[in-house]
């Protein structure tokens, strides 16, 4: 396609909400604005949110749901919205949830005149059980669920197991893979930084680290590493647990942790807004813990590979896909015993985690730069199969009412 992009960027959650589909569209928003061309994003309004970013935010109507969902709910159907959005005259909508923000991009469709992609980001078949417990519910939200996937003009998905969860959910139609990107550089944080961080966490140089980093969810694998861990710690093995970030789950957490052995060895970060510092949390521990089956290609695990940091995953999980046990990750079953002795492993033999993530640097690492040309990329198809739809569209309707007519004139 000749000239900028303008490209209109929905999400259910964006800064100051901290999640890793926040900060793609965040990515993606400041590159195309950056490399590309014009971008927008329309968002849910946010108590607080300052929008000072080098591209407009269109904030519409929402209301409180962070105690069922972990989100603000938006309540996109605002004609205002709608006409808002539409002045930026975008060619391409593209959204990164499937729920209301597709419900959004669709109305934003009609008026824009302009295809709708969706990148299919997470397990929201998982999502919405723990939302609803009827399983009736359920079924009408994945069947709403469905109806907006299937409207889109093309489905991406950040890895083949994301696409291999919308075929399980019921999805038939094709999807394209698009990955996501990191927006830190190769290489661990200065060791400044990292000593300062060290000395606010309360933790020594000797003291051997392991991080969790996301939405303190329960299905993010949180009790297999406090159970791993407490295995290991009965075993003799010293090292110390950081978990950064806050969600639904983030009291209970707390609390069981509380209840094991290894209490005083746990650090809750809470969540970290400034890169640079979260960049020196991946460049402290030596193991990045994520036993979990609920993520897609999670960007915190690209983050943690850019820092020379390895991952402990599930081994055949999404999370995992790419990796290579004893390469570039430690792969393990989804289990408490497997996750402590994988640990175990690493504490055993300080070489082992450095080597891992110096090759997870080398062979993982994706810049958002890298990331985000793919996408425009494949943009420029979307627009133009869409206007060839359009326009085959149109001459059917004027071949149509030329027949219709030429019968009536007989």
């Amino acid at each position: 396609m000749d000239g900028k992009l303008s490209v209109c960027l929905l999400n259910d959650s964006f800064p100051p909400v901290l999640d890793g589909v926040a900060n793609t569209v965040l990515n993606y928003a400041m590159l195309i604005q950056k490399n590309h061309g014009a971008a927008v994003v329309g968002t849910p309004s946010y108590p607080g949110a300052q929008d000072d970013f080098p591209f407009p935010v269109v904030r519409y109507p929402s209301i409180d749901m962070t105690k069922i969902f972990g989100y603000r709910a938006g309540l996109p159907f605002a004609p205002a919205t709608i006409q808002k959005l539409a002045s930026y005259r975008p060619d391409i909508i593209h959204a990164h949830c499937p729920m209301i923000s597709t419900l959004l991009a669709r109305s934003l469709r009609t008026a824009a005149k302009a295809p709708v992609v969706l990148t299919y980001h997470t397990k929201f078949d998982v999502d919405i059980a723990q939302v609803f417990d009827s399983e009736l519910l359920q079924s009408a939200a994945i069947r709403m669920m469905l109806g907006n996937v299937n409207a889109c003009d093309e489905v991406w998905t950040v890895c083949r197991g994301s696409g291999e969860n919308l075929r399980k959910i019921g999805y038939k139609g094709e999807y394209v893979v698009m990955t996501n990107g990191v927006d830190f550089p190769r290489g661990k944080a200065p060791k400044e930084a990292v000593g300062a961080l060290r000395k606010k966490l309360g933790l020594s140089e000797s003291d051997r680290v392991f991080l969790f980093v996301g939405r303190m969810r329960w299905y993010k694998g949180i009790r297999i590493i406090l159970d791993g861990l407490t295995r290991a710690a009965r075993d003799g093995y010293d090292f110390k647990m950081v978990f950064v970030g806050e969600g639904v789950d983030f009291e209970e957490i707390k609390s069981y942790a509380a209840s094991l052995p290894i209490a005083s060895r746990c650090i809750f970060a809470g969540p970290e807004r400034d890169r640079e510092t979260l960049r020196a949390y991946y460049s402290l521990a030596e193991l990045f813990l994520l036993p979990s089956t609920f993520d897609n290609r999670p960007i915190v695990v690209l983050e943690a590979a850019a820092c020379g940091l390895p991952s402990v995953l599930v081994r055949g999980s999404s999370a995992a896909e790419g990796m290579t046990d004893g390469q570039n990750a430690l792969l393990i079953d989804e289990n408490a015993d497997s996750l402590a002795r994988a640990v175990t492993t690493a504490l055993k033999d300080p070489a082992l985690a450095p080597r891992l993530g110096q090759n997870a640097m080398r062979e993982v690492y994706v810049s958002w730069e890298d990331a985000v040309a793919a996408a425009v990329r494949r943009y420029d198809i979307v627009i133009e199969n869409y206007r060839r739809k359009q326009e085959e569209l149109r001459l059917h309707r004027r071949s149509f009412h030329m027949r219709l007519r030429k019968s009536k004139h007989y």
